[in-house]
């Protein structure tokens, strides 16, 4: 064989050893590609329920605003002592009903009872000394018509009678003002409602302005909520709220009645007040959080719960065929809307997403593309067909 001929064997050799190395090769990614299909093939389906889906509709979002905070009654009232003394009664205690004017407790009047007496004995005192005054005045006008006194002697019976008058008024004054710190001995309640702390106890010696019991009138209960800034603007007193109630096992109504006109210090928040409405179980100092409904609008949506946040993308499983796809959603504002199972907390669609389109809840975990799924026969009809 000559050299030439060698060459091209060897050549040829060669050329064949590295399309068959390509062909491995190319075998190799085909089969490690087809591995995992295989595998999701194999993979038993993850069952679903009905209540792990939700499409795609259009419906009626509420555009709410958040609020908590603590509640407090409209009306309450601290009694306090209006007059020194020991308290020698008091008639209620926590949780008692109590009428506005009703009689509650009593303080010791002894000292009180003295000083009217003392101001009434003044009275008849400065009473005594006017009716001198104006005999002697009435004397002496007699005597100065006759000649027998000057004008000077007069003038100084007529001062004389009108100090007299003046010293009666005074010591009347002092009178009324005893009677009143005799009947401010008395202890009422200044409103209707319920004694939510007692603060004395009979035998303590109370000065003045010190405090005796705390009313509350639950019949009228308010929530006041600190609003944002941003969201203040379509805040409107009349608006209608939802409050879930710490200990109440329903949502409570509520509306909007006032709106602070200045914001707080610091936070720049303005502060809203909502009025509940009545129920039996509400007390004062119960936390409450809720939303509240500032507009309405029609449109796509789709609940909170079945938003997935992955390295600052938002991102939703939908239903496709039998299969689990991933979707990136261009979401609008947020609020509450009713899928049927009472309103919950919800986001508006504005495109990523058609109409009747099967979005899993996050309820059902983290499920890898391409997932096979065992649809419930509700929403096996209405699944997305697989992309071709």
């Amino acid at each position: 064989m000559s050299r030439r001929n060698r060459l091209l064997l060897v050549a040829l050799l060669v050329a064949l050893a590295l399309t068959l190395a390509i062909v491995r090769a190319l075998d190799k990614r085909r089969s490690a590609a087809a591995a995992p299909t295989a595998a999701s093939a194999a993979a038993p389906a993850v069952e679903l329920l009905a209540r792990d889906l939700v499409q795609v509709q259009s419906h009626r979002l509420a555009v709410t605003i958040p609020v908590s905070g603590g509640l407090s009654a409209v009306d309450s009232a601290l009694v306090k002592a209006k007059v020194a003394a020991e308290l020698r009664q008091l008639s209620v205690r926590e949780g008692d009903a109590v009428r506005a004017g009703q009689l509650i407790g009593r303080l010791d009047a002894t000292e009180v009872q003295w000083r009217l007496r003392q101001s009434e004995d003044q009275v008849a005192a400065a009473q005594a000394q006017l009716d001198i005054a104006e005999r002697t005045l009435a004397n002496n006008r007699a005597l100065v018509d006759q000649g027998f006194i000057s004008r000077n002697a007069l003038d100084t019976a007529v001062n004389n009678a009108a100090a007299a008058r003046a010293s009666l008024q005074a010591a009347r004054a002092g009178s009324e003002l005893a009677r009143k710190a005799l009947r401010d001995t008395e202890i009422h309640a200044p409103i209707s409602g319920l004694v939510s702390q007692r603060l004395a106890q009979p035998g303590e010696r109370v000065s003045v302005d010190g405090r005796i019991v705390e009313i509350v009138d639950l019949s009228r209960i308010e929530l006041q909520a600190s609003i944002p800034a941003e969201e203040v603007a379509g805040l409107r007193v009349g608006q209608s709220a939802r409050l879930q109630v710490d200990g109440m096992p329903a949502p409570v109504a509520a509306r909007v009645v006032r709106i602070n006109p200045t914001t707080q210090a610091g936070t720049r928040a303005v502060l809203a007040y909502l009025r509940l409405e009545s129920e039996p179980g509400l007390r004062q100092g119960l936390f409450a959080r809720g939303t509240v409904t500032v507009a309405q609008r029609q449109g796509l949506a789709i609940p909170a719960s079945t938003l997935r946040t992955d390295r600052s993308q938002t991102r939703v499983l939908v239903v496709e065929g039998d299969h689990v796809a991933t979707r990136e959603p261009q979401l609008g504002v947020r609020g509450e809307v009713d899928f049927g199972h009472g309103p919950e907390a919800a986001v508006e669609v504005l495109g990523g997403l058609a109409a009747g389109t099967p979005v899993l809840r996050t309820g059902v975990g983290k499920l890898p593309e391409g997932t096979r799924l065992q649809l419930p026969k509700a929403a096996a009809a209405s699944a997305v067909p697989a992309h071709p």
